[in-house]
This record gives structure tokens, C-alpha cells and sequence, in this order.
């Protein structure tokens, strides 16, 4: 049976009360909690100098992460009232009668939340962080005298920042939320200790360190989510940041004039057309599809023709309604076609990737996306940039893990120590320092792991701005 009560409770994380209620006033009490603990985080904050797509962007007009995390918002907002539309009276018959208000205050803090571990330089800068653990992190560990198992060296090299989010809300802010509203931002189920599975979508990237499992195995227990599932909300957080970032990506290339409204809209046209084939190749059927494309561009255009003093805008406004609603009622439509296999959490796919009209779109908006503004040498430029700050900052901080745990316990005592190694541990932000001392309370034993965690914290929770300055001070001799 579907009783979506169970899976909206008002326990809280690091709470000693248990005061689960399942009544709609109480809930909404406990998520309106939620909502203004994250909204007034520092976390949330900082993303309004995080990269979207453009580093170092001083165009306010581009998105940052910030501004992306509220569109999303948005959208997450839509959806959800889109499903309790399309599910009418049939609220009853899955307990989500009265739980409108809750089910979207939830969606929206969670697609808020989306982004808040994602590291300074977006993916780039994620892969980085990646890369370099993998290239040094074994020498370190000699350097070190420490041995790591096979499944922590996994952990600390699989940085992701669906992961680092996870962490930011619970270890490192401490937001104290309730396991509803955590479990809704875990988009990815496996924990870095593990490998990735070859078919599993759920699976294919780290949703938690191994840091946060404890944690994350409570919130599912009181959920009753089974391990390797999903909360229900985070489809619809997932669906609402593919329908948001696919337009916004192609609108801010052509803010920075990358390109301009025809030539897009020739591109788009295109793509779509090269999707529809790649799509009915691989087996899906296509009778269906008519000139969506083609429409939705066309009225756009007339849009900005009607409107030159914002041709842009009219025409970004006109494409946004007539694509973004239909994949908004695609996404509630195939929540509420597959609501028992997204109660519980097991449904292996993302709503819009099921090769109907709503996929083709999107699809088409990212390949264009990827191909004209993620691929654009200014960005690539600013990513090798970013490349270079991250990897020379954690070469830096890389001097508080090449020492041995008793060198390092002097330098967390301000009394002795190699010189530099000391002076970068100090400029480590209090708050990942007493993420590590509070973590050596409960798990000395894992010592160097946490030590790990404390300098990736570090470096992940700059924003662009900052690591830039930062960079610019410890290398100004070089």
C-alpha cells in the first residue's frame, strides 16, 4: 500500500526528540523550519559566487549557481503542482491529501539545495578535485605513515558534489533538518566506498561519503526507504533541474553573445532532428512526433520580432513557456503513471528519460548547449584556469597531509610543526576544523580519512572569486 505519510515525517537529524506526526499542520511547521535554516545558510549563500557555466562571470545577467538553484525552484514548484493536478481526487488513495504544501516546500528546499557541494569552476572543478586525490593521494599516505582500505581510498578519490552537499548539510552547516527533507536532496544512492555498478542509474555516481553513511542509513530506516532507493522528491528535484539548466545554459551563450537568436534557433531545429533519428535508431518509436521544434522556435522568433527593444528576452520567454510546460507535464504525468515505483523509491531512470517528445527536447537543448557554450574557448579557457588554481591550492594544502598523525596533532595544537604545514592548517576555516575534531570524537581511528575530508571541505567551499585571491596569494612569488 501507498501511504506517502511515511515518507513525510517531522523527525529532525542530530535530535534527540522523536516527534514524528502525520499531521499536515505539524509538518508544515517542521518544513517551514527547514526552509528557513537553509535559506538563511551560509552555504546557500556562496552559491551566488559559484560557476553555472561561465566562470569568474561578472556579467550579473549569466546565471550563477545561485540563480540557477531559484529557476529550479521554480520548476520543482510547477511540477508538483502539475502532479497533484493530474492526480485529482486520487490524493486519498496514496495519503497525499493534504500534504500539497508540504510536498512542495520540500521540493523546493531540495532543488535550492541541489548545488550547495559543488566545488569552485563547476564540473570542471569536480573533476579536478577527482583527478588530483587519484594522482597523489597514495604518495601522501607514504609521506604520512598512514594505510588506507581500498574502499576509503575509493571514497576520498570519488569527490562529486552531489555527495559534498550532503555532507555540507548535515557535517559541516549541522542545518539539523528533518530526514525528509536530507533524504529529498540524495539524488544518487550509493556511497563513494562502493563501486558503481554497471546498469544502475540510481547508482551511477556517489550520493554520500562514507562520513555521512550512519546518517544516511538512519534517515532511510525512519523513511522506510530500502538501501539503493530514492526519496519520491528526488525525481521531481532531478526533473526540475534538467527542464531549468537545458534553456538557461543556451540563453546565457546568448547573453555573452556567443551566438545570436537564428542561428540557435537553425541549431536547435537541427539537433532535433538528428535526436529524433538517434532515438527511433535505438529502438524507440517516433510515429508521434510532429514539429515541436519547429513551432516552439517559430513563435519565439515572432516574439522577438514583435518585441526589438528586448528581442532576447521576448524570445526566450516565448521558447521557455511552450517547451518548459510541456516537459513539466511530462515529468508530474510519468510521476503519477509510476507513483508506486517512486513511493518507494525504485524506479531506475530519470522522469524525462524515457524517449517520449519531452526527452527529444531536452536532449536537443543540452547537445546544443554542450556544443556551443560549454565547448566556447572562454570557457575552456576559464576551466583550464580553474584547473590550475584548484590543483595549485591543493598542492599547497597537500603539506598538511604529508605528515604523520603526530606531527599533525601538534600543528592542530598551534605548538610545533613543519613550518608551512602549519601555516596552511591555519588557514583552514574554523568549521571544517571542528568538523574533523568533532569526527575524531566518535572515529580516532579513521584519522587520516577526516584529515582528507577537512582539505577537500576547504577547497570545495570557495567560490570562484575567493580560490581565485586565494591562488593569487600563495603563488604571487612563483
Amino acid at each position: 500500500m501507498i501511504d506517502f505519510t511515511k515518507k513525510f515525517i517531522s523527525d529532525r537529524t542530530y535530535s534527540s526528540q522523536n516527534a514524528s506526526s502525520a499531521d499536515t499542520a505539524s509538518l508544515q511547521r517542521s518544513y517551514e523550519s527547514d526552509r528557513g535554516r537553509i535559506i538563511n545558510s551560509a552555504a546557500v549563500r556562496r552559491l551566488q559566487q559559484k560557476t553555472q557555466v561561465f566562470p569568474l562571470e561578472r556579467n550579473a545577467a549569466v546565471r550563477s549557481r545561485l540563480t540557477h538553484s531559484m529557476e529550479v525552484m521554480q520548476v520543482g514548484r510547477y511540477i508538483t503542482q502539475q502532479i497533484f493536478r493530474q492526480l485529482g481526487d486520487k490524493t486519498d488513495l496514496y495519503g497525499l491529501t493534504g500534504l500539497e504544501r508540504a510536498f512542495e516546500t520540500v521540493v523546493e528546499m531540495s532543488c535550492l539545495l541541489h548545488d550547495v557541494g559543488n566545488p569552485p569552476y563547476g564540473h570542471f572543478g569536480e573533476n579536478t578535485m577527482q583527478s588530483w586525490f587519484a594522482e597523489n593521494l597514495q604518495l601522501l599516505c607514504r609521506q604520512a605513515e598512514c594505510e588506507l582500505s581500498e574502499d576509503i581510498y575509493r571514497d576520498l578519490c570519488n569527490f562529486e558534489g552531489n555527495a559534498q552537499g550532503i555532507r555540507v548539510i548535515t557535517s559541516l552547516q549541522r542545518m539539523n533538518l528533518t530526514y525528509t527533507q536530507i533524504a529529498a536532496v540524495i539524488k544518487y544512492t550509493r556511497c563513494a566506498t562502493q563501486e558503481r555498478p554497471n546498469t544502475s542509474y540510481l547508482q551511477k555516481k556517489p550520493g554520500y561519503y562514507f562520513a555521512e553513511a550512519a546518517l544516511i542509513s538512519e534517515t532511510q530506516q525512519a523513511l522506510g526507504i530500502s538501501p539503493g532507493n530514492r526519496h519520491p522528491v528526488a525525481y521531481v528535484m532531478e526533473a526540475a533541474d534538467d527542464i531549468a539548466y537545458c534553456i538557461a545554459d543556451i540563453e546565457d551563450a546568448v547573453e555573452k553573445n556567443i551566438m545570436d537568436i537564428r542561428a540557435l534557433s537553425s541549431r536547435l531545429i537541427n539537433t532535433y532532428e538528428l535526436v529524433c533519428t538517434r532515438l527511433a535508431s535505438a529502438g524507440n518509436s517516433q510515429k508521434n512526433i510532429s514539429d515541436r521544434m519547429q513551432r516552439a522556435v517559430t513563435s519565439a522568433l515572432e516574439n522577438a520580432q514583435k518585441n526589438p527593444v528586448t528581442a532576447n528576452s521576448a524570445y526566450f520567454i516565448k521558447l521557455r513557456v511552450d517547451l518548459q510546460s510541456l516537459m513539466v507535464k511530462h515529468a508530474a504525468q510519468r510521476f503519477v503513471e509510476n507513483i508506486e515505483s517512486c513511493y518507494h523509491g525504485e524506479l531506475d531512470q530519470a522522469l524525462l528519460e524515457d524517449g517520449s517528445p519531452s526527452h527529444i527536447i531536452s536532449t536537443t537543448l543540452k547537445e546544443v548547449a554542450r556544443e556551443y557554450a560549454f565547448s566556447h574557448p572562454e570557457v575552456e579557457s576559464s576551466e583550464l584556469q580553474g584547473h590550475q588554481i584548484i590543483c595549485g591550492l591543493l598542492d599547497k594544502y597537500s603539506s598538511v597531509l604529508s605528515v604523520n598523525k603526530k606531527a599533525f596533532e601538534a600543528i592542530s595544537r598551534d605548538s610545533n610543526g613543519p613550518p608551512l604545514a602549519l601555516r596552511m592548517f591555519k588557514k583552514i576555516a574554523k568549521k571544517h576544523i571542528n568538523a574533523y575534531l568533532a569526527a575524531m570524537k566518535t572515529r580516532p581511528q579513521f584519522e587520516y580519512y577526516y584529515r582528507c575530508r577537512m582539505v577537500q571541505d576547504h577547497i570545495s567551499g570557495m567560490t570562484d572569486h575567493f580560490a581565485y585571491d586565494e591562488y593569487k596569494m600563495l603563488f604571487v612569488a612563483d
